[in-house]
């Protein structure tokens, strides 16, 4: 932990005003995961996930804003990599606040709580995953040095002796070093002003050695009254010890001046009472040799063999924490709570069938087989134990606890009938009750009512009979006077405080103060009822603060704190603070550490007792501080401590520190389970009262399950509670396993309780209750693709109920039975199951279960087969769920819906599915179902995008879809959304539609580099280039490129690297600037591709390199990349690449005019192609290519008999193709080349007359056409 900030060797004495001219207002906050009570780093898979969230919020810091305020600071920025948070402060309270928080240990749990994923909780509930906070103690130092010189004013000590000039005497006012003064800068050239607390002078210095105090005494001196603040001397500090204890010896003689002193002799032993505080003026003794105890002053003492410097600020018989609660009740508090926030209604509710049928699986091994079955049986005969009928407690057991609350506030309230005076004259009968009472020199318990309560208490519940006020004043003074005759000094004494404290009430301070000082003179001896002196002097000390009479007032609390020195009760009827605030004033005065934190300890109780909350917190925190800095332990329990801390901070509305504190008190030494119940209820009741997130609270409460349930395993007393508190434990544990896709753990949690609790002769639970925790687990291991183990568990929960008494559980049963058959396969008994457990449900009307049921029948049919009867029985469960009131049904109605849409879409009634799906949508959107709204959206989606096109309502259900998962936080699966809904846009091919998809392409950019998902972001990149090269914005093109590359690179993975470029070139390669994908395929891929071996890549670069040179006319370069593609397709045996290569070099080839390479490479091609062929596109090849051929060989070549031969291959092909044209012009050439050129008169008028006909057919077919087209208009 960080050591005091009021230090800084950096900043030299005597030159604060440099500090502020030096100092940075930010604060580096450096965090580490760890992990264990060693602190260990954690895994770096844990440390990835770490920074991925600190990335997220570099952008987004909302949350971490929230977090900060709370911490009473200010965030500036945060750096991912370095895994560090910047803040910064406005005013010194804030860095009090945050250095408090950062020593108390309770930041770093603050800033976990916020950081780490939810799964961490439960995936450690072993190893306890922690975040240390790390912060640069010069820096916050200079920083507060810098606010304070801001502000103005504040308090200091001087690092040296100095000599400072008057401003309000003639004398100079001089200073020790360590001497506390109230210090103001410099203003407009002026010099520094002093002001001394210990009388109030004044002096002035142009550059003082001073050193601020320490925030906390900052804030207690600057929040102070001034008459409180200023005056009382300097403490003398006589007594060598700070904090004695044992014996001390007398040094001088000694004459009591009242019955409150001792009287001592030089050489008597005096037994110290509680602490002897060095910077006091008296201290509680005791005469070793008389046994008389009284005030001493601590200058007429010294230390002895036996006197010790104390290592506990704690007396005797205090309490070392401010709460007692007693273990049942927590226990009982601690199960209430988890059955409020742990709904579970696996034994009310029909479950329904969501398990996929795993009948078709892959059958296990043989090993694993008979470990399973060894398994199955021995969970089978420990559930069959457990569910034997003598086991069972009442349906309606409850915990009891063993005591009653007591209000202890007034234990022994006593009542004193007031008289009034007969004829004028008041008897001495009417006071013997009230002497008999009143009199004796010790206390009794009784006392206590009189010392505690105030004037108008009294008035009301101690006296009885009197007619106002004034009447009881009367008769208390008739007493007084009545005991004074009858010397009953100590009955006088009391009567005396009553009055004061009735006159003080009254604002009569003249006459409460002379009843005051007159109940210290009446004892003939010493005061041994010291809760009747302490009573006495807080009452003067109250009046004189009140008049502002500074002298009184001091001589008065200086007595008085010896007693709160010495005392354990003396704290008890304080109604004001005042003299605790002077102790605390004197001990921060002193330095006394020892001694503030007693005042702190005080000042705790009694704000506590007034119900001061919000002021208990600050001296709370600041004795936790003064405890984790402490050379030897006291006997505080700091476990208890923390807690009240907690639940301090929970009432005032700061949740995160409370939850917080909860933490660090169950990891302190020596919890115990009542310790960690209460973080745990603690951590629950934020969750309900501050409206915090069950995502954000529930996972944060699995440690504390976890340690319950160790502790409930070794606790031997009170069985039942611990049954029962170990059964809530283990289910809760499990729903959250559950909840967060840890089925396994969720298991093994139930099978621990059930394999631990078959011993016990009688396990203390309602049979509901463990029935319920049965039908979860068998749950669980359906979920869990075991539906054997959750049949077995099943049929031994039916087996144990009654035979002849139905009972709603018998319904759930059946109905969860039929889900597991269905899930083996068994669709015939999981029909009849589901059947009996429907007659449950119209027995009972119980229309919740009878929708589910209704449901489950319908899937069960859909999964058989029988279309139209799941389709009934799917309508007949949405009219049953449409016809329920409540929200508690509507994720299963929504899953109904669901399934019944898309049974509507699959059979062609596009209609009813989406009105199903718009249905589910708004109900979840009404019951604010994030997962239901999800998944209904993505139905809708799909439906527009697929069986339905429409591709407007695809963007608006897209960009929905996109909003709900930025409100479930997944921003993974949002930025793909927003990406969609890019792509959508980009589909309507307008200017404006390009823009919108720019616009959500950057958002999804902006997340995957917040996530750090580098390869989404460069394609984010590239993606936004290929937008702006459709909006004609050149310019921005290759920035965005040049980002996407530069991404690309940081990764260093050539082969995703190439990937980039070849994508790059890409954006260029079919349109006006493919030019431009020459310079990334050729200059920048294609090496990259060579010296990486990615034949592949190298393919795939070397056919578009050729494409592109052909068409922009590079022939030459485009053969050499062609002829490479024709070598690698060889090679790797890939032959339709090669015939695409020697096709596209033939075609070069020609350009380049080498008409033979190009016949060479054509036929090549056709040799490649598939025979026989198999599908018209094929022919059509061959066509094309034939009729090339021909050409070539005829116009280029002039081989006219060659030529035909190519025209009749490229006609047989037509004709099988059936394609007239091509046969017309095939037919047509090859005539003209028998006619002209081969002189075969018979062939040329053969394809001259197969020509016309072929003619007269199209024209015949054209004018069909044209008719068809008349009559139809």
């Amino acid at each position: 932990m960080a050591a005091s900030v009021s230090t800084d060797a950096s900043c030299p004495k005597g030159t604060l005003s440099s500090c502020e001219e030096r100092f940075s207002p930010v604060l580096p906050v450096q965090l580490t995961i760890v992990k264990g009570p060693s602190h260990l780093p954690a895994d770096e898979e844990l440390q990835e996930k770490f920074k991925g969230k600190l990335r997220l919020l570099q952008y987004e810091n909302a949350e971490i804003n929230e977090l900060f305020m709370e911490l009473c600071t200010h965030l500036v920025s945060v750096d991912s990599e370095a895994k560090t948070i910047f803040v910064t402060f406005k005013t010194f309270e804030e860095i009090w606040k945050f250095t408090t928080y950062y020593k108390l240990g309770i930041l770093g749990h603050c800033i976990g709580n916020l950081l780490l994923d939810p799964t961490v909780w439960l995936s450690s509930v072993e190893d306890e995953i922690t975040v240390e906070v790390c912060i640069q103690e010069e820096t916050l130092n200079l920083i507060y040095k810098g606010i304070l010189m801001q502000e103005g004013s504040f308090f200091g000590r001087c690092s040296a002796n100095q000599i400072f000039d008057s401003s309000t005497s003639g004398e100079d006012l001089y200073l020790e070093q360590g001497d506390l003064a109230q210090f103001e800068p410099p203003f407009l050239g002026s010099d520094w002003t002093v002001r001394s607390l210990t009388d109030g002078a004044r002096g002035t210095s142009p550059k003082p050695a001073l050193e601020p105090v320490i925030p906390f005494h900052q804030w207690f001196l600057t929040s102070s009254a001034e008459s409180l603040l200023i005056g009382s001397g300097k403490p003398a500090c006589h007594f060598p010890l700070e904090f004695a204890s044992g014996l001390c010896l007398a040094t001088e003689e000694y004459n009591a001046e009242g019955p409150d002193e001792l009287t001592l002799a030089p050489g008597d032993h005096i037994l110290i009472v509680g602490f002897l505080v060095s910077c006091f003026d008296w201290f509680t003794g005791m005469m070793e040799k008389t046994g008389q105890v009284g005030l001493i002053k601590t200058s007429l003492v010294k230390p002895f063999v036996e006197t010790l410097n104390s290592a506990d600020i704690l007396l005797d018989g205090e309490e070392g924490k401010f709460a007692c609660p007693q273990d049942q009740s927590i226990i009982k508090e601690s199960i209430e709570s988890l059955k409020k926030t742990f709904e579970n209604d696996a034994g009310l509710n029909y479950k329904l069938d969501i398990i996929p049928s795993h009948n078709n699986g892959a059958k296990p091994s043989a090993a694993p087989l008979c470990e399973d079955e060894t398994h199955q049986t021995e969970l089978r005969e420990n559930i069959q134990t457990l569910l034997a009928p003598i086991k069972f407690s009442s349906p309606d057991h409850t915990i009891n606890t063993s005591e009653t609350q007591k209000d202890c506030k007034y234990p022994s309230p006593i009542r004193f009938t007031v008289h009034p005076p007969a004829e004028g004259i008041q008897s001495t009968q009417d006071f013997v009750p009230l002497f008999a009472i009143l009199d004796g020199r010790d206390f009794k318990e009784e006392f206590g009512v009189l010392y505690e309560m105030s004037s108008e208490q009294l008035s009301s519940v101690i006296f009885e009979g009197h007619a106002d006020e004034d009447g009881l004043i009367s008769y208390l003074c008739a007493a007084r006077e009545a005991s004074k005759k009858k010397r009953l000094f100590w009955t006088q004494t009391r009567l005396c405080l009553l009055l004061g404290k009735f006159c003080s009430g009254r604002s009569k301070f003249s006459q409460a103060q002379a009843f005051f000082e007159e109940a210290l003179c009446v004892p003939p001896e010493s005061f041994t009822d010291l809760r009747l002196l302490a009573s006495i002097y807080f009452h003067l000390a109250d009046m004189h603060a009140f008049q502002r009479n500074k002298e009184s007032f001091f001589a008065v609390s200086e007595r008085l704190v010896a007693l709160l020195l010495a005392l354990p009760d003396c704290l008890k009827g304080f109604e004001d603070n005042c003299v605790l605030a002077y102790m605390m004033r004197k001990a921060i005065l002193s330095q006394n550490k020892q001694a503030e934190a007693r005042a702190c300890y005080l000042l705790v109780k009694h704000h506590l007792t007034s119900g001061e909350e919000n002021q208990v917190v600050p001296y709370l925190e600041r004795l936790l501080v003064a405890f984790n800095e402490a050379q030897q332990p006291w006997s505080l329990v700091p476990s208890q401590v923390y807690l009240t801390l907690g639940g301090l901070y929970s009432k005032l509305h700061r949740p995160l520190l409370s939850a917080s504190s909860a933490k660090v008190a169950s990891l302190q030494p020596f919890v115990t389970l009542s310790d960690c119940l209460g973080c745990m209820v603690l951590v629950l009741d934020n969750f309900h009262h501050h409206g915090s997130t069950e995502r954000d609270i529930l996972p944060q409460v699995a440690p504390y399950l976890y340690r319950g349930l160790s502790f409930t395993k070794v606790s031997e007393a009170g069985v039942t509670h611990y049954q029962s508190l170990s059964y809530q434990l283990t289910f809760c544990l499990s729903q959250l396993f559950y909840k967060y896709k840890m089925v396994k753990c969720a298991i093994k949690c139930m099978n621990s309780f059930i394999n631990n609790n078959t011993h016990l002769e009688l396990l203390h639970l309602s049979a509901v209750e463990l029935n319920s925790g049965l039908i979860w687990l068998a749950w669980l291991n359906l979920e869990n693709n075991q539906p054997t183990i959750a049949l077995d568990i099943l049929d031994s929960v039916v087996a144990s109920l009654p035979e002849h008494n139905t009972s709603h559980q018998e319904g759930v049963v059946l109905n969860m039975r039929g889900v597991t058959l269905q899930s083996m396969g068994d669709q015939r008994r999981a029909a009849e199951s589901y059947q009996a457990a429907a007659n449950f449900c119209q027995e009972a009307e119980d229309f919740l279960n009878w929708a589910v049921v209704q449901a489950n029948l319908g899937l069960l049919c859909l999964k058989a087969g029988a279309k139209g009867l799941a389709q009934s029985y799917l309508v007949k469960a949405v009219q049953l769920f449409s016809e329920l009131k409540g929200e508690s049904h509507e994720e299963m109605f929504i899953s109904v819906l669901l399934k019944l849409g898309l049974h509507f879409v699959e059979q062609g009634n596009l209609d009813y599915g989406k009105g199903c799906y718009e249905w589910a949508l708004l109900l979840a959107m009404r019951a604010n179902l994030l997962d239901c709204q999800l998944s209904a959206t993505r139905h809708l989606c799909s439906l527009y995008g697929r069986e339905s096109p429409d591709l407007a309502r695809c963007i608006i259900y897209g960009k929905h879809q996109a909003h709900i998962l930025r409100q479930s936080r997944d921003r993974a699966q949002e930025a793909g959304a927003l990406e969609a809904v890019s792509q959508l846009y980009l589909g309507l091919g307008t200017c404006r539609a390009y823009r919108t998809a720019l616009d959500y392409t950057k958002r999804s950019l902006g997340i995957f580099i917040d996530l750090g998902c580098k390869e989404k972001e460069t394609y984010g990149w590239l993606k936004a280039g290929h937008i702006y090269h459709l909006l004609g914005q050149t310019e921005l093109v290759d920035i965005y490129i040049q980002a996407a590359q530069d991404v690309a690179l940081s990764t260093g993975d050539t082969s995703f690297i190439l990937k980039l470029l070849e994508a790059s070139g890409d954006l260029f390669y079919s349109c006006q600037d493919s030019d431009r994908a020459i310079t990334f395929y050729r200059d920048r891929a294609h090496p990259v591709a060579v010296k990486s071996g990615d034949v592949h890549c190298r393919l795939r670069l070397c056919n578009k390199l050729a494409q592109v040179m052909l068409q922009l006319g590079m022939y030459e370069e485009a053969a050499k990349f062609a002829q490479t593609a024709v070598d690698i397709s060889i090679n790797l045996g890939d032959d339709l690449n090669q015939r695409v290569a020697c096709c596209r070099l033939a075609s070069l080839y020609r350009s380049l005019q080498q008409y033979e390479l190009a016949e060479y490479f054509y036929l090549k091609t056709l040799s490649l192609c598939p025979t026989p062929l198999q599908f018209d596109e094929e022919t059509l090849f061959y066509v094309r290519v034939y009729q090339t051929l021909g050409d070539i060989t005829f116009y280029q070549l002039k081989d006219p008999f060659d030529a035909a031969g190519y025209y009749q291959l490229a006609l047989a092909a037509a004709v099988d193709l059936g394609n007239k044209r091509a046969q017309l012009r095939l037919c047509t050439r090859l005539a003209t080349i028998y006619h002209n050129f081969l002189m075969e008169r018979e062939l040329s008028l053969f394809f001259y007359q197969k020509a016309r006909g072929i003619t007269t057919e199209l024209n015949e077919r054209r004018m069909t056409i044209s008719s068809e087209q008349r009559v139809t208009s």
